[in-house]
């Protein structure tokens, strides 16, 4: 079968909030039509995408794919879409919304196999719940659900028929079901999913993200960090200046513990360590306040859409004590981090007395970050 996909994506969506048409706003790392695309894009059965767009949005449209203008209303747009594909050489037409990134694979398995059999072929959900009918905020009466679905895109057709049909078609229509009905077609139900929703209010948007995200994404790294004792008069540990008699050496400020930490971040993202992000060859780090580094980990994995869900600290040395400084230690990572200070563990150890710490050579820190994504 030689199925093309018409991606209606004309509209403004003003509901959805967010300033930009709810098509171009980020969801999951990408864009709304993104998602939308690549899911029809990437199917097997589909030859050919076509994106059905509103003139002003041109600068939004992905290089390479090809597109034409909407129209003033849905079924002009659709109408626009169709003309488009008439030379195309498809013989059947998938006409989706653009504002339904989740559509499963199978979803578009189902439509394009009831095609073989039916003039058209559309998914739907079961109406389960009590439907009522109801004016000035009160139940005026019952409505029964028997028989009643919830319709989805794609709805699907063959071309010629789905063209002749919306140039029969007076006005507007809810959807292309609508049309083929108005011609005689005959449409086959198969069945929706509940992951193929339709993003219209600002909360569907998290909705959406859960099911393209396939549940929550957790994720833990480790760091481990060591800094030799030099000359000085203090320390650095956790973004907190403690006196000491001697210093740490080090390439940036030598803090041992938001060198483990970041790491830690950087583990958690697959995203390498410090010293790819931040050379120690490059003289610009020399002597560089380690928040730096911190904030750019915690600010990647935002970017990300990961939340901080733990960080956790532990600094190893025989001095100086850490037990009173540990507390503005953990305030000063939850606000370089953006964490709640209750997400944020420093704690302290000793080696008892064995190994290069033990020795009083250097002060070493382990750091395990855990980062959540809904």
């Amino acid at each position: 079968m030689h199925a093309a996909a018409l991606i209606v994506a004309a509209g403004r969506g003003r509901r959805a909030g967010g300033g930009l048409p709810k098509q171009w706003r980020p969801l999951a790392g990408r864009r709304v039509a993104d998602w939308t695309v690549a899911a029809f894009a990437a199917h097997p059965g589909i030859a050919e995408v076509l994106l059905v767009a509103h003139p002003d949005d041109a600068a939004h449209i992905p290089e390479g794919l090809r597109w034409v203008p909407g129209g003033a209303t849905r079924a002009d747009s659709v109408r626009a879409g169709l003309a488009a594909l008439a030379e195309s050489g498809a013989r059947h037409v998938l006409i989706h919304d653009v504002a339904r990134p989740c559509v499963p694979g199978t979803v578009i398995d189902a439509v394009l196999d009831a095609l073989t059999r039916h003039d058209g072929a559309a998914p739907a959900l079961p109406v389960t719940d009590a439907l009522w009918r109801g004016a000035e905020g009160r139940v005026t009466g019952a409505v029964a659900r028997e028989g009643l679905y919830r319709a989805q895109t794609p709805q699907g057709f063959a071309l010629d028929a789905i063209r002749a049909a919306h140039r029969a078609h007076p006005g507007d229509a809810a959807d292309d079901v609508e049309v083929a009905r108005a011609a005689g077609l005959e449409v086959a139900i198969v069945p929706g999913a509940e992951a193929n929703l339709k993003i219209t209010h600002t909360e569907d948007f998290a909705r959406a993200e859960k099911y393209l995200r396939g549940g929550m994404d957790v994720r833990t790294g480790n760091g481990y960090d060591v800094h030799a004792f030099g000359p000085g008069d203090h320390v650095t540990l956790c973004g907190v200046r403690i006196p000491h008699d001697r210093g740490l050496s080090g390439h940036s400020d030598a803090d041992v513990g938001l060198h483990a930490l970041t790491d830690a971040i950087y583990g958690a993202l697959a995203d390498g360590d410090i010293g790819r992000h931040f050379p120690p060859s490059d003289p610009q780090w020399k002597g560089a306040d380690s928040r730096v580094f911190l904030r750019h980990a915690a600010g990647r994995a935002a970017e990300r859409g990961y939340r901080i869900a733990n960080l956790d600290v532990t600094l190893v040395c025989e001095r100086p004590k850490i037990g009173s400084h540990a507390a503005e230690m953990r305030d000063e990572i939850a606000r370089e981090t953006g964490s709640d200070p209750d997400r944020v563990s420093v704690k302290a150890t000793t080696s008892e007395r064995l190994g290069f710490t033990g020795r009083e050579e250097g002060i070493a820190a382990l750091a395990t970050a855990t980062l959540v994504a809904p």
